[in-house]
């Protein structure tokens, strides 16, 4: 019972610690020694690869091997045997572009016995345009893309999606991603007149976007702004959790309350800028239809105020009937400005609260990572944003280039260097190659942050050509049960745009456009009447544009598509540094059952039955559209036999077709 006591009342210490608010923040400096000496705070070291693994020179092909190779010395493990050339074809295709390779890609990869016959298939997959939508979907995870503002009205945000072929486009280019960062976090404040810059300048709009009664202007709604602002650096540029000293000091990294804020006031002066591309004429055509209708909803929002509860629910279906008659916005680039006339006040919040501002700051980067007593600047200070940019984008910041080079290494092998990529704190995972981290950051970095040299290196190397089954099965899980030191690749579960993308492809049916509106597909009525506002769904009037990739489709955060959600597609309300990769019953459903995969097993099927001339031509081809490889003769007996068994020809091959949807070689790369 004292115990019991004890630790209730150390329990109302912390409580009463915790609610009390300070009376002075935390000045400029001072961090401690051991805080400053953390690994992620402290500068890269010039690491080379190893020498005594080096100079296995049968298997080291790139300086990675030469790191990799010694991890699993050190752990007595040894490395994989290489995979079969039908294996790496289908592993670097989806890798690169998120789509299978075509039997003839297949054909003419295995016949090429040229020495650099995997070099030049890299380079192709490298310079094609699919590379921009795998690797921007990649970035869009990260940086909690989506086309509507999410909270109870979900708005859409129609041009949103300028951003997203903002980013394909920067992938596919090899920006450097110094310039990258400072075009989407100031890009508005490097020239107003390039649209690009603007479009880019949308990355500081792209967090959820609580709506009160349509008013924007309330303190609260502004403090949810800076806040989503704020989060986002800290998580896709730095690698950090610093939005956990929002409400109080980070209780393990070295990141200060009064750091938190004094980060957000490079935001102060930051306000939404909708830039209309209509004319004149057209915009006084959509004013005059528009501005009687807000008069009017504005007048019954008054009479709300005071009305019954009774006349509320009249009231408010004369709302939804006015919101029914309204025009979509204008085509506008979603971007954000300076208003030197609007900087919002920004203090130390006690417990976050925007009701209890303690003491004002201004604006300066996180202090951990700056010299004692580096000053602050005025909120009101010119370009504030690209001040923040620029010192998130210095060659000398010792977070951004690992931060970066780790998400690379870990969509290649599906584990990052440092598991947890948002977080490099104390509380996130130590890497489990410190020195191979570095060097790729210093290479990457030297290389002008351009990324292909980086993927050149990895997809060159041994390591990543290793088969996914080892020899050394047993005591690779005896050791290394996570395959975090890489004796063999790590298999893995296509992505939910992924296998919708493959079966579009084994189906015949993908349509190769590139970038444009988002589409809005067909879905079940009782998704649409969960929406506050159900007018927001209208499906694309073009059906051919259901049939395009899965990135192109909308994404909206309170509406996710089921097939999506249930092949844990994330909902953007927060950033994704990496999918979840869930095995449960609802996919098979969903594979077996699922209007999609039975639209596409279809269109599979007679697709087979169009250009197969036998049951033993369309068995071979279904195997190499959907899978990439020739089936195996269990499968082509297996195949055969169940052929036979059914009567029509179309029932037959839709439902093989289907299974082929469902078979692990479709759904996982090895």
């Amino acid at each position: 019972m004292q115990k019991l006591f004890a630790l209730l009342s150390v329990g109302a210490l912390l409580f009463a610690a915790e609610n009390t608010a300070p009376e002075k923040i935390a000045p400029l400096g001072v961090y401690k020694p051991a805080e400053r000496g953390y690994w992620a705070f402290q500068p890269r070291k010039n690491t080379a690869p190893p020498v005594a693994a080096a100079a296995d020179k049968a298997w080291v092909k790139t300086p990675v091997d030469a790191f990799v190779l010694d991890g699993l010395k050190k752990a007595g493990l040894r490395p994989a045997p290489p995979a079969s050339k039908a294996t790496l074809i289908r592993r670097v295709t989806y890798d690169l572009t998120g789509l299978p390779p075509t039997p003839e890609e297949v054909d003419a990869f295995l016949k090429d016995e040229s020495p650099k016959a995997w070099e030049n298939l890299v380079e192709r997959l490298l310079a094609s345009p699919r590379y921009g939508e795998q690797w921007g979907r990649h970035w869009l995870d990260v940086v909690r893309f989506a086309e509507s503002d999410g909270y109870e009205y979900d708005m859409h945000r129609p041009d949103a999606y300028r951003f997203r072929d903002y980013v394909v486009k920067s992938f596919n280019d090899d920006k450097p991603y110094d310039q990258f960062i400072k075009e989407q976090l100031a890009g508005d404040e490097i020239d107003p007149n390039n649209e690009t810059l603007m479009v880019a300048s949308g990355f500081n709009r792209l967090g959820p976007l609580r709506k009160n009664a349509g008013n924007q202007n309330v303190a609260s709604s502004r403090n949810e702004v800076l806040t989503e602002m704020t989060n986002v650096v800290g998580a896709a540029f730095l690698g950090v959790t610093v939005g956990c000293s929002r409400c109080h000091d980070h209780k393990f990294d070295p990141f200060r309350q009064s750091d938190y804020y004094r980060l957000q006031g490079f935001f102060a002066q930051t306000n939404e800028n909708d830039l209309i591309r209509a004319s004149a004429e057209e915009q006084a055509a959509w004013k005059a239809v528009v501005d009687p209708l807000t008069t009017e909803m504005r007048k019954l929002q008054f009479s709300m105020r005071k009305a019954t509860e009774e006349e509320k629910g009249k009231i408010q279906a004369q709302l939804d009937a006015i919101d029914e008659k309204m025009p979509p916005p204008m085509t506008a680039i979603y971007a954000v400005k300076d208003d030197p006339k609007k900087v919002s006040p920004v203090h130390t919040l006690f417990k976050g609260d925007y009701l209890q501002p303690v003491e004002s700051v201004g604006a300066r980067p996180l202090g951990i990572l700056l010299p004692e007593n580096t000053p602050e600047t005025p909120l009101d200070a010119a370009n504030p944003r690209t001040r923040l940019a620029n010192w998130v984008a210095d060659p000398d910041n010792p977070l951004t280039a690992r931060v970066m080079v780790n998400r690379v290494w870990q969509y290649h092998f599906g584990k990052g260097i440092v598991s947890t990529t948002n977080d490099f704190g104390r509380m996130g995972a130590r890497p489990t190659h410190p020195e191979l981290l570095d060097y790729l950051a210093n290479k990457y970095v030297e290389s002008g942050w351009k990324m292909k040299p980086i993927h050149r290196m990895i997809l060159m190397s041994s390591a990543y050509r290793q088969s996914s089954q080892s020899p050394n099965e047993k005591i690779g899980m005896e050791k290394d049960a996570e395959i975090s030191l890489l004796w063999k690749f790590p298999r893995r579960r296509l992505e939910a745009e992924e296998i919708r993308d493959s079966m579009l492809a084994a189906s015949g049916r993908l349509k190769g456009d590139i970038g444009g509106p988002s589409v809005l597909i067909p879905i079940d009525q009782d998704l649409v009447k969960m929406l506050k506002r159900p007018q927001y769904w209208v499906a694309t009037k073009d059906k051919s544009q259901y049939d395009r990739r899965t990135l192109y489709m909308i994404y909206k955060r309170n509406l996710q598509l089921p097939f999506m959600g249930v092949f844990d597609a994330p909902d953007m309300q927060l950033s994704c540094s990496r999918r979840e990769q869930s095995t449960h019953a609802p996919q098979a459903l969903e594979l077996l059952n699922g209007q999609l995969s039975n639209d596409l097993a279809q269109s599979f099927a007679e697709r087979l039955l169009k250009i197969g001339k036998t049951d033993a031509e369309r068995i071979d081809l279904a195997w190499r559209w959907a899978i990439g490889r020739a089936p195996t003769d269990k499968e082509k007996r297996l195949a055969a036999t169940y052929l036979d068994e059914r009567p029509s020809d179309a029932l037959r091959l839709k439902e093989m077709a289907l299974d082929v949807f469902n078979l692990n070689s479709f759904l996982y790369v090895n």
